[in-house]
Formats: C-alpha cells, sequence, structure tokens
C-alpha cells in the first residue's frame, strides 16, 4: 500500500525536473512565434470577434425560425378580475417579411469576413512583432560580445597611453582622449545591456515565459528573402485595409436597413394558447355560454411606420457611421500603400549601407594586419615602426566596424520582414521556416 504513494512522488519529482530542464532551455524562432500567437490578448480578442460575428450573423437568421414561449399568470383574484384568468400559455411567433432584414443578413456577413480578416491580420502583427524582437535579441547579444571586447581594448589602451605619458611620450590629452573613448565603450555597452533587457521582457509578454527561461538560438532564425516582389502581391497584404473596408460595407448595409424600415409593412406570424382558471370566479363576471376554459389565437401582425421620427434619426446616424467607416478604410489603404512603398524603396539603400559596411570592416581588419606587421618587424623596415598604441587604435576601429556591420545587417534583416509582411508574404516565410517541425496551421494564420 506504500508503494503507490511512493510512485505518485517520482513521476511528480520527474515532471518537476522535466520542467525545469525545459525551462532553462533554448527556445527556437519557430518556437517563440508559435507561443506569441498562442498567447497573444490581441489575437484572442479578434478570435472572440469572429465568434460574435457568427452569433451576430445566426441571430439576424434565425428570426425567420418560429420562437416558442410558455407562460403562466397564475394567482388568486377578489371581486373583479383584472386581466386574463391564464393558468398557462403556449405562444409561437415567427418574422414572415421584413425588407429590412434582408440588409441585416447581408450586414451581419460583411461583418464577419471583416472579422476573419482582422483575425488574419492581428496574427501576422503579433507575428512580425515577435520575430522582430527575437531578431533584435539576437543582434543585440551579439553587439554586446563585440562591445565587451571593444570595452576591454579601450582599457588596455588607457593603460598604454598613462605609461607613455609617465615616460613623457604622450601628453595628458591624449591620456583624457583615451578615457573618452573607454567611457563611451562602457555607455555603449551599458545601451545594449538595456537594450537586451527591454527586448527580453517584451519577448516574455508575447511568449508568456518568465524571462529567466528565454534563452535564444541564433542559429534557428531563418533568412529573410531579398526585395519581395511587388507585381505579384499587389493587395494581398494589405489585410488590414481589406477588413476595414468590409466593416464599412457592413456599416453601409446597416444604413441601407434603417432606411427601409419606415413606409414598409413588418409582417409576422403568431399562434397562442391560453389555459384559463376556474377557481378564481372569472366565469362569475362572464356570460356561462361565453367563457371558455380553452382559447386559441391564429394571425398576422402587420405593422407599418409611417410617422417616425426616431426611425428617420436612426437612418440618418447608420449612414453617417457607413460614410465615417469608408473614409476611415480609405485612410487606411493610402497609409498602408504609403508605407508599404516606403519600406520597399528603403530596402535598395539599406543592402548598399550593409554592403558598404561589410567592406569598411573588411578595409579595417585589413589595416590591423598590416600594423601587426609592421610591428613585428620593427625600427627596421622602411615603414614608419607602429606602437603598441597604434595596435589599440587599429583594433579599436576594427571592432567599431564591426559595430557597424552588426546594425547595418540588422536593420535591412528588419525591413525585409516588414517588407514581407506589407506582401502578403510573411505566412509563406514563416510556413517554410517551420516546415518539419511544426504545424504551419498553428504557427501562422
Amino acid at each position: 500500500m506504500k508503494l503507490i504513494p511512493l510512485c505518485f512522488s517520482c513521476a511528480r519529482l520527474m515532471c518537476l525536473l522535466l520542467v525545469s530542464m525545459n525551462l532553462h532551455g533554448q527556445i527556437s524562432f519557430t518556437s517563440a512565434v508559435n507561443l506569441a500567437l498562442r498567447n497573444s490578448p490581441r489575437v484572442k480578442m479578434a478570435e472572440a470577434d469572429i465568434a460574435k460575428a457568427i452569433a451576430v450573423l445566426s441571430e439576424s437568421r434565425t428570426v425567420y425560425i418560429p420562437q416558442l414561449n410558455f407562460g403562466s399568470g397564475l394567482g388568486y383574484s377578489y371581486g373583479f378580475p383584472v386581466g386574463q384568468p391564464t393558468l398557462y400559455n403556449v405562444g409561437i411567433q415567427s418574422l414572415v417579411f421584413d425588407q429590412s432584414q434582408v440588409n441585416s443578413i447581408r450586414a451581419a456577413k460583411r461583418a464577419l469576413e471583416s472579422a476573419k480578416y482582422a483575425l488574419v491580420d492581428a496574427r501576422q502583427g503579433v507575428a512580425e512583432d515577435t520575430a522582430l524582437t527575437y531578431i533584435a535579441l539576437a543582434f543585440d547579444r551579439q553587439r554586446l560580445t563585440v562591445l565587451q571586447q571593444q570595452q576591454g581594448i579601450a582599457i588596455h589602451l588607457m593603460e598604454i597611453v598613462r605609461a607613455r605619458q609617465q615616460a613623457e611620450q604622450d601628453s595628458a590629452m591624449e591620456l583624457t582622449r583615451s578615457r573618452l573613448t573607454s567611457a563611451r565603450a562602457n555607455l555603449a555597452r551599458l545601451h545594449t545591456e538595456s537594450d537586451i533587457s527591454s527586448h527580453l521582457a517584451h519577448l516574455s509578454s508575447l511568449t508568456g515565459l518568465p524571462v529567466e527561461a528565454l534563452a535564444i538560438d541564433p542559429d534557428s532564425i531563418p533568412s529573410a528573402s531579398g526585395i519581395p516582389d511587388t507585381k505579384q502581391e499587389k493587395e494581398k497584404g494589405a489585410v488590414a485595409s481589406k477588413a476595414a473596408y468590409l466593416n464599412a460595407e457592413s456599416k453601409s448595409q446597416i444604413a441601407s436597413g434603417d432606411s427601409r424600415k419606415l413606409y414598409r409593412p413588418q409582417v409576422s406570424f403568431t399562434f397562442r394558447y391560453d389555459r384559463y382558471a376556474e377557481f378564481n370566479n372569472y366565469q362569475d363576471y362572464y356570460r356561462k355560454d361565453s367563457f371558455h376554459v380553452n382559447n386559441l389565437t391564429v394571425g398576422t401582425l402587420v405593422n407599418l411606420p409611417i410617422f417616425n421620427p426616431q426611425l428617420k434619426a436612426k437612418a440618418r446616424e447608420s449612414l453617417a457611421d457607413a460614410m465615417h467607416a469608408r473614409y476611415d478604410a480609405d485612410r487606411l489603404k493610402l497609409e498602408f500603400l504609403e508605407s508599404r512603398a516606403k519600406t520597399i524603396a528603403s530596402l535598395a539603400e539599406l543592402s548598399a549601407k550593409s554592403e558598404i559596411a561589410s567592406l569598411e570592416r573588411e578595409i579595417a581588419e585589413q589595416d590591423l594586419e598590416v600594423l601587426q606587421i609592421r610591428l613585428q618587424q620593427g625600427s627596421g623596415s622602411l615603414s614608419p615602426p607602429a606602437t603598441p598604441k597604434d595596435e589599440q587604435n587599429a583594433r579599436l576601429q576594427e571592432r567599431q566596424k564591426y559595430i557597424d556591420l552588426l546594425e547595418a545587417e540588422h536593420q535591412l534583416y528588419a525591413a525585409q520582414i516588414s517588407a514581407l509582411r506589407m506582401t502578403g508574404q510573411l505566412e509563406e516565410w514563416l510556413r517554410a521556416s517551420v516546415r518539419g517541425s511544426l504545424n504551419p496551421q498553428t504557427v501562422v494564420p
């Protein structure tokens, strides 16, 4: 009997160990995107909007389905009875004809389509945000390593300049300059550490994982494509504007329906059965041959609004709301097209900037190699002899060019991902990155 609790304890301990190992393990790029999509409140809100739109569409259609109601007015009365002597009643009622209801159904359909596009836009937005944060964190980690090396070089340079000053080979100004170089390297390191903390906190809020469990894997980041083909993807990326236009169409249908409620009949079918009581002295106040226990009513109800200022005001309100939604959709489309054109145009410039940074870093490496050769040759070479101070300055220059290269590559990578989303190709890129490891349908919309 004591073996069962022991087994449960061992199983619990194994689970805790597995969870602990998982918490301290690396999270890949695709896993981070997948967790963010599952954890995002924005995505959950969009999914709730779809559920609401489905319910509204069902509500607008079910008005034609007969509604069954059961009620009772059981009670005792003294003297002349007020109201109907109903023990219980059963009623059936349904809408037969209403011209404005057709517009309500169309409006609900457009609202549902708009909610679906809004969900796609929300998922793509979360995926883009997660990808950019993950990539920024990877670049910051790499930049921090280089900055730490640069700070060590700056400290070494400061020690060399201090020794040269004591030997009266350098002035106090050179020592101040070396101290300024070291202070700048320290500031850059602190700024990068602050960026890493900020990106970790944001990635933690996106994925729902604690900051302590976030250990990224830079090797899992897929390579971004080049400049997207905008000729083939003209409107595919305009998901948000599509949702806005469908929402405007929905409001336009509502406005049309509200304008048709006046001077147009509304026909309903009604059926009602009432069972009257006999113990409340109702029969004493009615003729004996006219009082019946069982009563039935079947017919149609026709309502024709002729004068109703409230309906007119409501129609004007709905029309203004539809016009506002239409203009807002036009605004979103123009902003999207402008932003997309600007982002795509910047890709060529950022690519050229990255190439220049790579060449400058290569030149700095070559200058460092030449200086090291001169330093080894000493005063016997034809060139002026190099000093350890010159070597440290060259190392600082090479590290700085490498940092510039990392920054240029990061800007290009981020712009490529943004362009992929704006041209509708982010979905394919994410699916390609998770193929074989995760189900693509769980990662992208």
